[in-house]
Parts: C-alpha cells; sequence; structure tokens
C-alpha cells in the first residue's frame, strides 16, 4: 500500500486521463506511478514527454541493454514497481532469473557482454552516492558506447533514478507484470 493515497479518477483532469487510458492500452491496467505523479499533473505530463523521448523504437540502445541498467538501479534503490516491470521487460529479451539474480555481480559473469558490464557500473556510478563517475570508468564506456549513446545512456539511468527513488519513497508497490517461476 502506498504512502500516498489515490484520487477517484474524476478528480483528474482530462490530459491525466489521458495517460492512464493509453498505459491500459499497452500494459492492460494504469500504472501504480501514473496515479500519484498524476496529483500534480504538470509533473505527470514531463514525465511522460521525458519518458518517451528516451524510451522509443530508435534509441541507439537496444532494449535488453535499457531493462538490465533499470533493473539494477531499482536493484539499488529498493524499488518494487520497477524491479516488477523492468523483470518483466527482461523475460521478453529471453533473460532468466537465474540471471536477474546474479545481476549484482555482473562484473564477474559472462552472462553479460563487456558493454553489458560497463553500462551497468555506470549505472552503479551514478545511483551510489558513494561512488562517482572517474575517468577510469568513462574510458570503458567509450570503448563500448559512442558519444550520442552514451548521452542517451547518462539520460536513461538519471530517469530510472528519478523514477525508482519516488517509488521507493511512496513505497508503490509491484503490480504483477514479471512472472515468476512455479
Amino acid at each position: 500500500m502506498s504512502r500516498v493515497t489515490k484520487k477517484a479518477i474524476n478528480q483528474y483532469p482530462l490530459l491525466a486521463r489521458l495517460i492512464f487510458w493509453a498505459q491500459k492500452l499497452k500494459y492492460g491496467v494504469t500504472l501504480e506511478p501514473a496515479w500519484y505523479w498524476g496529483r500534480s499533473p504538470k509533473l505527470l505530463y514531463g514525465l511522460q514527454v521525458f519518458y518517451r523521448c528516451l524510451d522509443r523504437k530508435q534509441s541507439p540502445l537496444n532494449r535488453r541493454l535499457r531493462a538490465l541498467v533499470s533493473n539494477r538501479i531499482a536493484q539499488i534503490n529498493a524499488c518494487a514497481f520497477c524491479m516488477d516491470i523492468s523483470t518483466s521487460v527482461l523475460q521478453h529479451q529471453a533473460v532468466t532469473f537465474e540471471m536477474l539474480g546474479i545481476l549484482a555481480d555482473y562484473e564477474s559473469n559472462s552472462n553479460f557482454s563487456e558493454s553489458e558490464r560497463a553500462a551497468l557500473a555506470y549505472a552503479e556510478a551514478m545511483t551510489d552516492s558513494t561512488q562517482r563517475v572517474n575517468d577510469v570508468l568513462f574510458r570503458r564506456l567509450s570503448q563500448s558506447f559512442s558519444e550520442e549513446q552514451i548521452v542517451e545512456l547518462t539520460a536513461w539511468i538519471a530517469f530510472q533514478n528519478l523514477s525508482s527513488k519516488f517509488n521507493a519513497a511512496l513505497d508503490i508497490p509491484a503490480q504483477g507484470f514479471c512472472q515468476t517461476p512455479k
């Protein structure tokens, strides 16, 4: 149960309700965080525009990489909703639960490519306030990614941190997107 209450749908402005409807078409349900971002409609609109700019078919970053980075950030920030939805995306990318279980130990695992390991190290450095992106890490990243890709990756990581920290602070729960093994 979230720390903030949802309003009745008719209490949200029309544009917010259209966003809820579009999410329902795409995901089958309105995403839980949208109800809370919608309490400040301008924030919801800005967030949607930013997310749509990042999560596009023409992104120079592949979907698997974005989902791996999102999942690792969700783990670090303890965001149940983000882990749920990014795990669901990864399941569609043929990433197993075993791989997700070792995601925190990506550096020593050959299941992850060098570019994925570099991106995950970069995500951790950007997410963990005790770390810093240093020149060695940036050179490593530059060996796998163009400058355009690095800018996109940096924006993706920043967005995921914003989103996961918002969701974790408000205790927004998982919605059951990922299929857990039986």
